[in-house]
């Protein structure tokens, strides 16, 4: 019998352009948190997507239990228990949470559908594992967080004894994060074997037993987690020194950007509002935080902002021009940048090149047109410079289909069309999502870069250490309301936990307690 539950040996993958995996060999320890490290594009999503099926390799042989297998499909790696997390979610936007979570496994007597059984045992284990999720709730209607929920519980309602995680807590709160790291050690302890995904350092410190760190598609090594630190798993990823504390000048505000007054957005979920009566401002050179629980009606405020929904009531003015009933195009035109959460559902088109993506919201001006045509070399031309200034890893360079990109990836060319538009007001929402320490560095970087030359940035951000390290100013917004306004100098994250959860509100500028 093999110590290994399961084992990838000598896996290669090949893109056009480019060689994903190269030579990898990954062991698994039955009941082991195993950690795969590495940079946006290493490898490691392709190299999990060959175990669930969804790729198969050039070279390699995949064993469970000492046995050969051969894994074809999802299907194939299903009737093996081996189950998976996705970072890019495969749910079905006009399914229900319920419908979602069965589909290929429908609990039927007489062809008819055991709705009631599927349910309770979805309620059964939301329950025990604290996923709380909406049963009845259009996938298309809910937020980014209770999507990762219901992939997760996809995966447990297949009582699945292998599963892989690929990035769970890249959507997730401080406070979700601790659940499903406590989840992760329960499963471990049921016996379940874990492959576990992540870019945070500090996770693969507190959950994994041991971690593989890829680089450019190749294995650095495996190290075991009491053996090792986290400049040692820096290094290795990244192949230097990375330092993530953010330097910036002293705050110097101007004028103000964005004002928004007395907004309210409806929310499609509830009868009560998402948003209720909200003012601030944001004003050149700051950047300001929207610090929320997942679910309290930052989602909504941003549509409302940028266009994608229309509030019941309120204005916002750029620079005092009122863009309340504004186009999205206008909005975009008159100064405004959208960095959104979801960056396939509002960030890109999937099946378009690299390039058409970097110029879809200035295809328009002259430059990039000729006689009513697009001008390709233009475009071309452009998208090298951004792929190049925004270090895009793209195995055809601007050429290469947009969805074949790493999340990561993706990730980097929606920062680098909308900072480059050289806005007025940039609107960042998880930004840095999904991306590794190297690039992390580098987006922080050209955010305070957009406050420094007298920009306004709006930044919503679920992970408190980013809320504390790069704003200027903290409003934290809880079931739809600003409860409180602060000074990151002046604060902790203790007493920001406090207000996101509700436990605290004090309207008074400043959020003295």
């Amino acid at each position: 019998m093999s110590d290994f539950i399961i084992e990838m040996l000598q896996i290669t993958k090949e893109f056009p352009g480019i060689k994903a995996n190269d030579n990898i060999t990954l062991q698994l320890k039955k009941g082991e948190v195993h950690a795969l490290l590495g940079e946006n594009g290493a490898g490691k999503s392709t190299l999990m997507s060959i175990l669930f099926g969804l790729y198969q390799a050039e070279h390699g042989e995949i064993h469970k239990n000492g046995q050969k297998v051969l894994i074809n499909n999802p299907n194939d790696a299903n009737a093996l228990n081996i189950g998976m997390v996705h970072q890019h979610f495969k749910l079905v936007e006009v399914f229900s949470v319920l419908e979602n979570i069965i589909l290929g496994v429908e609990p039927t007597k007489y062809s008819v559908l055991k709705r009631n059984e599927a349910r309770q045992k979805i309620v059964q284990l939301s329950q025990q594992y604290k996923l709380s999720v909406e049963p009845d709730a259009l996938i298309e209607d809910i937020s980014v967080g209770m999507q990762q929920r219901v992939e997760i519980l996809k995966m447990l309602y297949r009582d699945n004894e292998i599963l892989i995680f690929d990035e769970p807590t890249a959507v997730l709160t401080p406070q979700e994060i601790k659940e499903l790291m406590a989840i992760i050690r329960g499963l471990k302890a049921e016996g379940k074997s874990i492959l576990f995904i992540t870019h945070k350092l500090n996770e693969i410190m507190e959950v994994a037993d041991r971690c593989t760190v890829l680089r450019k598609g190749q294995c650095i090594g495996t190290v075991d987690i009491d053996q090792t630190s986290v400049e040692e798993l820096s290094r290795m990823m990244v192949g230097r020194p990375v330092q993530l504390i953010v330097d910036k000048a002293d705050l110097i505000p101007g004028e103000i950007v964005l004002a928004v007054e007395h907004l309210t957005v409806a929310s499609k979920l509830h009868k009560n509002n998402a948003v209720k009566d909200v003012s601030f401002n944001v004003r050149a050179g700051e950047i300001v935080c929207l610090a929320g629980i997942e679910g309290n009606g930052q989602s909504e405020l941003i549509y409302a902002l940028t266009g994608i929904e229309k509030p019941v009531s309120g204005r916002l003015t750029l620079k005092g021009h009122d863009l309340t009933k504004s186009s999205i195009r206008d909005r975009s035109k008159a100064g405004i940048s959208h960095i959104p959460e979801d960056r396939h559902k509002f960030g890109l088109v999937l099946d378009y090149s690299l390039a058409e993506n970097l110029v879809l919201q200035r295809y328009w001006e002259p430059r990039f047109h000729q006689n009513g045509l697009i001008n390709r070399e233009a475009v071309n031309q452009y998208a090298d410079n951004l792929i190049s200034k925004y270090d895009i890893r793209s195995g055809q360079g601007a050429q290469t289909i947009v969805r074949s990109m790493s999340g990561g990836n993706q990730q980097k060319a929606i920062v680098a069309r909308e900072i480059d538009k050289n806005p007025e007001l940039l609107i960042a929402i998880q930004p840095t999502r999904g991306l590794d320490i190297g690039a992390i560095e580098y987006i922080h970087t050209q955010l305070v870069a957009q406050r420094d030359s007298g920009k306004g940035v709006l930044l919503v951000s679920l992970e408190l250490d980013e809320v504390m390290n790069v704003s200027d100013r903290i409003l934290v917004i809880y079931e739809g309301n600003i409860v409180g306004e602060f000074d990151p100098k002046e604060t902790t994250v203790e007493q920001l936990g406090l207000y996101m959860a509700g436990a605290r509100r004090n309207d008074v500028k400043g959020g003295q307690v």
